[in-house]
C-alpha cells in the first residue's frame, strides 16, 4: 500500500483474496479469523446484513489478536431468488448450488471492513455484482464438477476459472472473485483522508 503508514493485515485464508491484494500492488501480512468469527446467517437477515456482518466479525476477531495495523475483513456469498450459497460442503451440495444458479441472473455479494487496531475505528460497505449463467448442460456441469474448482467458492463456481457461461452485468469482477478491489481503493482514500494527523 503505497504511501501509507499503516501495516495492512488481511483477515482471511481465502488464496483468491491473497492473489488479488498481491496482483493490485499491495503490502499486507496475513492473519487468518478463528472459525467462529464465520457463523451463519441469522433469521431475516439479507445477503448485504449477511456479508456486512461476516466482514466486520472477522475483521474484529483478527483486531482483537494484532498490535497494530488496519484489518481487511471480507465476506462473499451468492443469492438467486431469495436464496443465499455459501461454499458447498460437497460435490452434491455443489450440484445443487449450479442447478440452482444456470440459466438465471444471480447477485455477489461482499462485505467490506476495515478496522484500525490502533484507534478501534470501524468502516463496513458492501459491494453487489449481477451476473448471469447461461443454461449449460448436464454434461457440462458434471465435467465442471470433475474438475474440483468448485471447492471453497461461493455459489460453487470461480468467475476466474474462465467458463465461458458466466456473464457480467453489472458490477465488479473482481467482487465476484472474493474482494472487491474498487471497493477497498475508495475506503482507504476515504481512511486515510480522514485520519488524524500526528
Amino acid at each position: 500500500m503505497s504511501g501509507c503508514r499503516f501495516q495492512m493485515v488481511l483477515a482471511s485464508a481465502s488464496p483468491r483474496r491473497r492473489e488479488l491484494l498481491a496482483e493490485a500492488g499491495y503490502d499486507f501480512v496475513v492473519r487468518p479469523p478463528h472459525e467462529s468469527a464465520e457463523c451463519g446467517r441469522r433469521a431475516g437477515e439479507s445477503p448485504m446484513e449477511l456479508v456486512a456482518r461476516l466482514a466486520r466479525q472477522k475483521a474484529a476477531d483478527v483486531a482483537g489478536r494484532s498490535d497494530s495495523g488496519l484489518v481487511v475483513g471480507c465476506d462473499t456469498v451468492v443469492e438467486c431468488r431469495g436464496q443465499v450459497l455459501g461454499k458447498p460442503r460437497d460435490r452434491a451440495c455443489a450440484r445443487q448450488m449450479l442447478e440452482a444458479l444456470r440459466g438465471r441472473e444471480h447477485r455477489v455479494y461482499s462485505g467490506l471492513c476495515l478496522w484500525g487496531v490502533a484507534d478501534g475505528r470501524c468502516r463496513v460497505s458492501v459491494a453487489m455484482t449481477r451476473l448471469v449463467m447461461t443454461p449449460i448442460s448436464d454434461p457440462q456441469l458434471e465435467a465442471y464438477l470433475n474438475t474440483g474448482d468448485w471447492q471453497g467458492k461461493a455459489g460453487a463456481f470461480g468467475y476466474q476459472d474462465g467458463h465461458d457461461w458466466l456473464t457480467i452485468l453489472e458490477g465488479s469482477e473482481s467482487n465476484v472473485v472474493g474482494l472487491p478491489l474498487e471497493l477497498l481503493a475508495e475506503m482507504l482514500r476515504e481512511w486515510k483522508r480522514d485520519a488524524k494527523p500526528g
